[in-house]
């Protein structure tokens, strides 16, 4: 079983990525989404998204992350992957799922679902750029405003040299509601045969909706995008499921309490503001603590305390302060590290 962590523009990035890979489970990540439109980037561009190809394409817990571009375009997707070929990726992702209006109105993302001429297209320019030694991938979603053309989609994607399909079981139409139909995954595996590796993805929040989506998906491997954030322990949790046999029909029992408990997160919480403080403008910092512990209220209730206290802050110091009393009042062992350079 392969387990992933979900590119995710504005949340899941670098810093929360080597957060989430420090307590474990994640076989490997896919960066937040580089946009290509026209232009060939400048290196500090690609690194600023993914820092990690200044440490082997690693987080610095050592796990691999494969960077992500968006685009239509194939000429300029491919002279920009064959670039950041040279920067030493762990491979490349190809984005034809997001669904953010403003990537759709320029032709990107799940729009190309439209389209799987122009998909194939781009996927055999971006091939063809890169070498052969480096995977090239895709995600996709079931479809634009309806799933008419996943099939061809697929195809498109896998004969033109794409070696492995994440499906976001939601079309964009569907945007982020439930439910996502993992049901309709295997018709994808039908169309492009099983020797390319399916990951489900969509609406994996807990223990029970992993078993159900392997159950349904008949995929062995998932990709977690906010239920990871939500639950820092989630993939640890799966992978301790699967390994002890827990079968899909028990996946109705009671949701169980988060992998990691909150005394064991807040130095990760702690790490986290630090590494924030260190990369990020001061404007964006309070905001990316806020998001990352409304997002927690969905599997701790001592979030909903803390989240409601940040809330109203803004000041740096006293968002420092804050964290520093909570650890004062649940004391935790230590080994958390410092703050690292993750590059510039």
């Amino acid at each position: 079983m392969q387990l992933l962590l979900a590119p995710m523009e504005g949340l899941l990035d670098f810093v929360l990525r080597d957060v989430l890979t420090r307590i474990g489970g994640a076989d490997r990540c896919v960066s937040e989404f580089i946009r290509i439109s026209g232009t060939l980037l400048p290196e500090r561009v690609f690194l600023r998204y993914m820092p990690e190809l200044a440490h082997g394409s690693r987080t610095l817990a050592g796990v691999p992350v494969r960077a992500q571009l968006l685009g239509s375009d194939p000429v300029s997707m491919a002279e920009n992957a064959a670039f950041l070929a040279t920067l030493g990726p762990e491979g490349i992702d190809l984005n034809f799922g997001c669904p953010a209006r403003t990537v759709n109105r320029h032709g990107g993302g799940a729009s190309m679902l439209q389209d799987p001429e122009n998909i194939a297209r781009l996927v055999a320019a971006v091939r063809r750029a890169v070498p052969a030694h480096l995977p090239v991938s895709a995600k996709m979603r079931l479809g634009f405003d309806d799933r008419g053309l996943m099939r061809e989609c697929a195809q498109a994607m896998v004969e033109n040299g794409a070696c492995e399909l994440v499906v976001h079981a939601r079309t964009k139409a569907d945007g982020y509601r439930p439910p996502a139909y993992w049901e309709q995954i295997p018709l994808i595996r039908a169309a492009v045969g099983p020797q390319i590796r399916i990951i489900a993805n969509g609406e994996i929040w807990t223990v029970q909706d992993a078993l159900r989506c392997r159950e349904q998906s008949g995929c062995t491997d998932l990709m977690l995008g906010r239920g990871s954030v939500a639950d820092p322990g989630l993939a640890l949790a799966i992978r301790a499921a699967v390994v002890h046999g827990v079968p899909a029909a028990d996946s109705v029992a009671p949701i169980q309490p988060a992998a990691v408990p909150w005394a064991a997160l807040l130095p990760h919480m702690q790490q986290f503001w630090d590494w924030v403080c260190q990369r990020l403008t001061p404007n964006q910092r309070a905001g990316r603590l806020k998001q990352w512990l409304n997002l927690l209220r969905r599997r701790y209730p001592e979030a909903e305390t803390a989240y409601q206290q940040v809330r109203v802050m803004t000041d740096q110091t006293l968002i420092t302060q804050w964290l520093a009393l909570q650890r004062c009042q649940q004391p935790m062992s230590a080994g958390v590290p410092a703050p690292a350079n993750l590059g510039q």
